[in-house]
């Protein structure tokens, strides 16, 4: 169990040297806040640096010209909130101006720029340095200082989504301090670890394998951050992370569920509390369309799609949900998670009907000629592998389900449980018939572009699915001019008919918390993004250390 006095004194071997142990009051163990996460932030550093755990940490460190408002419609242009930008106008369809925050400092004193901006921009857009982010700004003309307190941003064309690619694919970097670093060498540069940004949140040190230590800028111009002290731990294995916050040395940890167990074993610890919120994450079983031997040739099942919706037909989508995340989750309809906003469309997946399923194979000339229990034809046996990565518990849980479920239609599924740089691999390699697949989304459902689409082929586009009129349909929505909520309901309904994935879950995050924390805002595009806001209640420490007893 958490005791107040047990996390100050792992606080107190963690930060030896650092803070001052030998007579560290209770009041500084109290604004001090351990987060665990799921990969270790080695190099926190925008365009160097990739993965949820270096992102989640240089979103603390550096900011953006502005941040999405808590609903994250990258189109609501009035929800945007100030950052390193105080103020930005519109000067025609194709421009926008931003005036800078003459408040905000690099951690070194110096003030930011609009040179800064200018030089991040510009490398952001390099796609020989950020390819991902390249694509992204590829709407983006041209960025120019105006001054030092302005920027001027450039498009292509007019649409809705200038002012969120303006601002969120792009965290400001100290141009004064990398502008003379070799793009190449800015990993391997005495920055990369020691990072000087303009955050609410400093560096002061990491120690491989164990944390990353942040300390709060004093009278930041965001605000001064009750949580004065971060330390953010990780461990690849989720229930060494669990075990992390039982044992009292972590007061956060994000995504808990599953397994459903876990909060079972947190309700016994008066100290943590659970908070639920929509995630940007969809899972799904992905159909590789493409023949495993020969991606110039379509799969000899799975290539039919009305074979495919059989196999969703199915799937009782709902259990699945139900022995997995509980009430946590929802069954989406396409690839749509909670908190992309276009998930509001009033519509249901539909429900298990295995017997249409059964019709439907059949008309596609499916049958169990030799009475073994699996459907066949022309010779070949309705049979297909499920891949899923050995280290999640959950997806094997998920494939035993499904597996179950198949049966009972006639079709025999194998799970093949891979280490997971060999499930990654494969998957790369269209070397596969089914898995068993997540994605965290942007907060754009231009991101669909990405899994979903005839451009994504030969990249993320695993499974070899295109349609045109999704191409299509996804132009028309980055450039409609007025809301393109119908043209994006349009685009999931078409994605969603043609099958390329039986669409699972789309989960609620459920995070665990101390109770010392108040008015606690996690944001699912960057989770712990926040934290500067948090309101720290010391007393509450106490109160529960002596609940416990």
């Amino acid at each position: 169990m958490v005791r107040a006095s047990g996390m100050a004194g792992w606080l107190c071997v963690a930060l030896a040297g650092v803070v001052g142990c030998g007579d560290r009051p209770a009041e500084l163990a109290d604004a001090t806040a351990v987060v665990v996460l799921g990969q270790e932030p080695a190099l926190p550093i925008p365009t160097v640096g990739t993965g949820t755990g270096n992102q989640e940490v240089s979103d603390l460190l550096f900011l953006r010209l502005a941040d999405m408002g808590p609903a994250l419609n990258p189109s609501d242009t009035a929800a945007f909130q100030p950052r390193l930008a105080r103020t930005w106008v519109r000067r025609d369809s194709l421009t926008l101006a931003f005036v800078l925050e003459p408040r905000a400092r690099w951690h070194d004193g110096q003030p930011v720029i609009a040179q800064d901006v200018v030089w991040s921009m510009e490398r952001a857009r390099d796609p020989r340095i950020a390819p991902i982010l390249a694509a992204l700004l590829r709407q983006v003309t041209a960025v120019a200082a105006e001054g030092d307190t302005a920027v001027a941003v450039r498009f292509a064309r007019p649409y809705l989504e200038q002012l969120y690619d303006a601002t969120q694919h792009v965290q400001v970097l100290p141009g004064h301090l990398l502008s003379g670093i070799a793009p190449e060498s800015l990993a391997t540069a005495p920055f990369a670890s020691a990072p000087i940004g303009s955050g609410p949140y400093r560096w002061v040190q990491r120690v491989s394998g164990q944390y990353v230590e942040l300390a709060a800028v004093p009278e930041h111009f965001l605000g001064s951050p009750q949580v004065r002290r971060l330390l953010i731990r990780s461990a690849s294995d989720p229930e060494a992370r669990f075990n992390l916050l039982l044992g009292g040395q972590a007061d956060g940890l994000d995504n808990i569920v599953p397994p459903l167990a876990n909060l079972d074993r947190l309700g016994a610890n008066p100290a943590l509390r659970t908070i639920l919120t929509p995630s940007l994450t969809v899972g799904y079983v992905l159909f590789n369309q493409r023949s495993r031997g020969d991606r110039s040739r379509p799969h000899p099942i799975l290539g039919d799609v009305e074979v495919r919706r059989a196999l969703i037909e199915a799937l009782d989508r709902e259990a699945i949900n139900q022995a997995v995340f509980g009430s946590y989750s929802r069954v989406p309809v396409g690839p749509v998670s909670q908190a992309l906003w276009i998930g509001g469309v009033e519509r249901r997946a539909a429900p298990v009907d295995t017997a249409a399923a059964r019709r439907r194979l059949a008309a596609r000339g499916w049958s169990d000629r030799d009475g073994d229990g699996v459907l066949d034809r022309a010779g070949r046996s309705l049979t297909l592998t499920i891949s899923i990565p050995s280290t999640s518990a959950a997806r094997r849980q998920i494939a035993v389900i499904a597996q179950e479920q198949w049966r009972r239609l006639g079709l025999r599924v194998e799970v093949s449980a891979l280490d997971f740089p060999v499930f990654i691999a494969r998957r790369s390699a269209g070397d596969f018939d089914m898995d068993i697949s997540s994605a965290t989304q942007d907060p754009s459902p231009l991101g669909l572009v990405q899994s979903w689409s005839c451009a994504g082929v030969g990249g993320s586009n695993v499974g070899g699915y295109c349609n045109p009129r999704v191409d299509s349909l996804i132009a028309r929505a980055r450039f409609a001019r007025t809301d393109p909520r119908p043209i994006w309901d349009d685009v999931v309904a078409t994605i969603e008919g043609d099958a390329p994935a039986a669409f699972l879950y789309a989960p609620a995050y459920v995070t665990a918390l101390h109770r010392r924390f108040e008015d606690v805002e996690l944001r699912p595009n960057s989770w712990w993004s926040a934290i500067w806001r948090w309101r720290v209640v010391p007393e509450v420490s106490r109160t529960a250390e002596a609940a416990e007893r």
